[in-house]
């Protein structure tokens, strides 16, 4: 008789592939990352205020709770990361909002390979053209080593904003203005902002940044939305009975946003919806998988 041979389970490739990336992204061992994900998920709770939204992306959902538990150390270390720019900020923010994974017609969400490398290129923008929105040196060092990245937000704010009204303009205007920026600060005392805008000046130069233009501005209306209890892109919400997804807000130059894009599950084309729509009672509802901000 032939012998029987032991049954064994086929490779999970998925989750080893999520176990990488979290490994990577946390800055920790394999074996420590597995574990992580091994454990129970954590439970979502419903905030009387939208949080992130995860979708039910078990990998997202991880990288957010794994970010609340960072030790002290780990906070200051990032938040002073938050600090600097225009490279540092932009790192910051592309791991605070990790990529999204589609969720019903809304595509994918926060994603983009370039989408850090657009982002410190807004902010290389706003430091040549308007350095008056830059936090003082002595504020923002006092709020990185709190280790809160709301801390840091709040002096950051000015410059967030203005950062993402850059591109609500039209997209043939921003690229020569990213190009000056970069060649200014190619010629600039400081060594870091010399060294970046070199950097990113041969990026633009040689990659397509196109394809990296939604996720930066998903990140960024997601880094405006907390402090205003504003619906991030990726919550899911229902409006006149129609199911859809939040893929954008509308902003002005102070204040919450003034209106959403939204892309409901019928209709492929997203819809402005005006922000008073979603004061009403109309059966609004929030992603019911969220990780509170």
């Amino acid at each position: 008789m032939t012998a029987t041979r032991d049954r064994r389970p086929v490779p999970d490739r998925a989750r080893k592939r999520a176990i990488r990336a979290l490994a990577a992204e946390l800055g920790v061992a394999y074996s420590v990352a597995a574990r992580l994900l091994a454990a129970p998920a954590p439970a979502p709770t419903r905030h009387s205020q939208p949080g992130f939204p995860t979708g039910g992306d078990e990998h997202r959902a991880w990288m957010f709770h794994a970010r609340a538990n960072r030790t002290f150390h780990a906070r200051v270390h990032d938040t002073r990361l938050a600090t600097e720019l225009p490279t540092g900020r932009a790192e910051h923010l592309v791991r605070r909002f990790p990529p999204l994974r589609a969720i019903d017609t809304a595509g994918p969400l926060y994603a983009g390979e370039h989408r850090q490398s657009l982002i410190a290129m807004l902010y290389a923008v706003l430091v040549h053209e308007s350095p008056e929105l830059l936090p003082r040196p002595d504020e923002l060092t006092w709020a990185a080593d709190l280790g809160e990245e709301s801390a840091v937000d709040v002096p950051c704010a000015d410059l967030d904003r203005a950062a993402r009204r850059l591109l609500d303009g039209e997209r043939w205007r921003l690229w020569p203005r990213i190009d000056a920026a970069l060649t200014a600060g190619e010629d600039a005392r400081d060594r870091r902002v010399r060294d970046a805008a070199i950097t990113l000046g041969q990026e633009l130069r040689s990659t397509s940044l196109r394809g990296s233009v939604d996720g930066a501005r998903h990140i960024l209306d997601a880094l405006l939305a907390g402090p205003h209890g504003a619906r991030p892109p990726g919550t899911r919400v229902c409006l006149d009975g129609r199911d859809g997804t939040v893929v954008g807000a509308e902003w002005t130059a102070g204040g919450p946003p003034t209106g959403y894009l939204v892309r409901f599950d019928d209709d492929s084309a997203a819809q402005a919806v005006p922000s008073q729509e979603f004061d009403l009672d109309r059966g609004t509802t929030a992603e019911p998988d969220l990780i509170p901000g």
